[in-house]
Formats: C-alpha cells, structure tokens, sequence
C-alpha cells in the first residue's frame, strides 16, 4: 500500500508539474498577445495624431517632404524607444522640429507621445497613409518643374551629361520653386546660376552649403534628404550651369500667380490651412503654444498681402515657422493668402494664444514594456 501511494504520490507531482508548465507557456503566449493588442491600440490611436501633426511634414506615408527626413525606415523604426520620445518631446535644435511636449510648451501630453512613437515603430505606413487621406490631410504634391526628354536629352550630350542630368532632376524637384527654373532666383531665393558665385565658391563650399544649409537663413540642409552623389550632381549642375545655357538646353517656366479672391480660392486656402497650418496655428487659426494667430485685426490688418506671401514662402528664421516655397506653387501660397484676407471682416481685435490642455499618459521614462524594442 505504501508504495502505491508512493507512486501515485510522485505522478501526482509530475502531474502537477505538467499542468505547471503548459499554464506558463499560455501565460507567456497570453503576454504577448497582450502585448500586440497594446500595440494595435496606441497605433490606432497615433494615426490620427500623426495625420493632424505630423505628415504635412513629414508625408502621409512617413517618405519624408523636402528636406525633412523620413520615418518609415529601419533607421528609425530601430530607434531606441527614449531617443524618439525625447525627439518628439523636445524637439531638435536649429531645424523646423518643434518641441510637441506638454511640458516643453507643446500640445501633446506623454500618453499621445508614447503613441506617436508607437505609430513609427510599428505602423504599416501604407495602412498610416491610407487613414491620412480618409482624414482629408494628405499634404499638397511638392512643385515640380516638368523636364521633357529633349531637355534631358541635352544635357547627356554634354561632357559627364548623366551626372549634370540627375543633378538637373534633383534640382527641379527640390530646389526650383524657390531658386527659378533656370537658377536665375526668385524673391524666394537667390540665383544659382551665377557667375559671382561660381567663382567665390569652391565645390568643397558649395558641397557643405547644400549638405549643411545656411545657419541663420532660410537654406535648410539637405544631408538627411539627399545622398552623396546626389549632392554632388547638383554642385557639379551649379558649377557648370552655364554650359546648359552655351548649349540651348531650353528649361521651363514657373509663372508667378496673383492673388485671386474668388470663393473657389479662399475654399482651396481654407482647405491648405487645415492640412498644413492649424498643427501650429489653430485649427481657426487663433494660435497655439507652438505659433501665433492669424486671425487677429493685430496681425491681419498690420500684414500687406506681399508680406503674407513672403512669410509663407521663406518662413521665419528663428522660429518653428518652415519655408513652404519649395513646397507650395505660387497659386497655393496666394490661396492661403486670400482664406487668410478673407477671415479680416470678422476676426477679433486681439486673440490670446490658445493653450494645450495638459494630460497624464504613460510617464517619461523606459516607456511601456510592450512598446520597448531593444
């Protein structure tokens, strides 16, 4: 009898044992899925946030505007869970990347940033930019000067043609609106095509200028936007511009638009100003923590239309304001120009910047575990 109990003793053990280690395995898998439905959730939660703060910079689909850098890469989506918190949080010194942190004077508290972050480290950036466009705020196409075959044709008869040929391609993607389609300038920005320049700049300098941009100035720097050989075309392009023009490569026209008050205009301005413009300065334009407001008399009545312009296309050094001349044509900053005049008749004579309500989300630190990715 002893023995019988002895065993049946010890299989009641193993018996335990087995059901032990079964129930920590659908723990574990009950964790993780846990885990993935966090996940899901803060990423749902950070789309809409990305879509009304984030893409009109940073694109729908995280490919990255002008010379703001992209998200959807390894790269970033590899980043260490603090580093992207405190980016966002922070923001970066001496480029257009504000602080968005409650407590550094932003708008979104810590809860909204963990989900921004999750949005970059976990998002399928085709699923973010179909929601963008749902929500109405896919930003505008970047102004492209249209190149025909016989105009890059040209080009490649020349000596090192291919390179001078992507150099131009580059240019007139990311440079053209606000430097002319022949590098002539504009009010934008002065000419490339020039002399003076050409023989006060080495390639070594205006290799840095591209790359670094021009502190203090509105020339951003293109080193995140562009690579190395693509920086180099265009200097080789700036370098040897007027061989282009020896050669009667015949580039095209950007013509200038006025400003149209029509109802069309103002609904196209409106339309601009929600997608790229409330993020900062209020969805009614009555400012936020980041921006001042524009629908103000002390702002609208003080501001000609030519300054409006100015401002929208070069931005303001200094501040969080962009240049959006590279990416808006003529007819899209006059729109803007024209909803603004159009707000004149009944906006308030002063307007107290609107606050950011702060929030308790997850608290700075390591950030939730689910969404650690080292």
């Amino acid at each position: 009898m002893s023995r019988e109990m002895t065993w049946m003793g010890f299989l009641a053990t193993m018996l335990i044992a087995v059901v032990m280690g079964i129930n920590l395995i659908r723990e574990s898998d009950r964790q993780s899925e846990a885990e993935i439905d966090l996940r899901i959730e803060a990423v749902t939660a950070g789309i809409d946030l990305y879509g009304e703060n984030c893409a009109v910079c940073h694109g729908a689909a995280g490919e990255g505007l002008g010379s703001t850098p992209p998200l959807a890469s390894e790269a970033v989506r590899g980043m260490d869970y603090l580093d992207v918190f405190r980016t966002i949080e922070r923001g970066r010194y001496n480029t257009v990347m504000a602080a968005y942190g409650v407590n550094e004077g932003g708008v979104f508290a810590n809860g909204e940033i963990d989900n921004l972050v999750a949005v970059i480290q976990y998002a399928n950036w085709g699923a973010v930019a179909t929601r963008v466009d749902e929500l109405g705020l896919t930003p505008p196409e970047v102004v492209v000067v249209e190149l025909t075959d016989e105009t890059l044709d040209s080009v490649r008869s020349l000596p090192d043609g291919d390179a001078l040929a992507s150099g131009l391609e580059v240019y007139v993607t990311e440079c053209a609106a606000c430097h002319g389609a022949n590098a002539e300038g504009t009010t934008l920005a002065p000419a490339l095509n020039d002399a003076d320049l050409r023989a006060l700049n080495t390639d070594d300098a205006l290799t840095r200028t591209i790359a670094n941009g021009v502190p203090s100035t509105l020339m951003a720097g293109w080193d995140g936007a562009l690579t190395r050989e693509e920086i180099a075309n265009l200097t080789l392009l700036i370098r040897r511009w007027e061989e282009l023009d020896a050669a009667g490569v015949e580039m095209p026209v950007i013509e200038t638009v006025p400003i149209d008050m029509s109802p069309e205009a103002i609904a196209q301005g409106e339309w601009l100003f929600s997608v790229t413009c409330t993020q900062c300065h209020g969805s009614a334009g009555y400012g936020t923590p980041l921006a001042p407001a524009l629908n103000s008399q002390q702002f609208l009545s003080n501001t000609p239309d030519a300054a409006m312009q100015q401002i929208i296309s070069l931005g303001v050094p200094g501040t969080v304001m962009p240049a959006w001349g590279g990416r808006f044509s003529e007819q899209d900053i006059a729109s803007l120009v024209a909803y603004l005049r159009s707000l004149e008749a009944t906006a308030p004579a002063i307007v107290e910047t609107q606050t950011g309500a702060a929030g308790s989300g997850t608290t700075q630190g390591q950030g939730p575990p689910w969404q650690r990715n080292n």
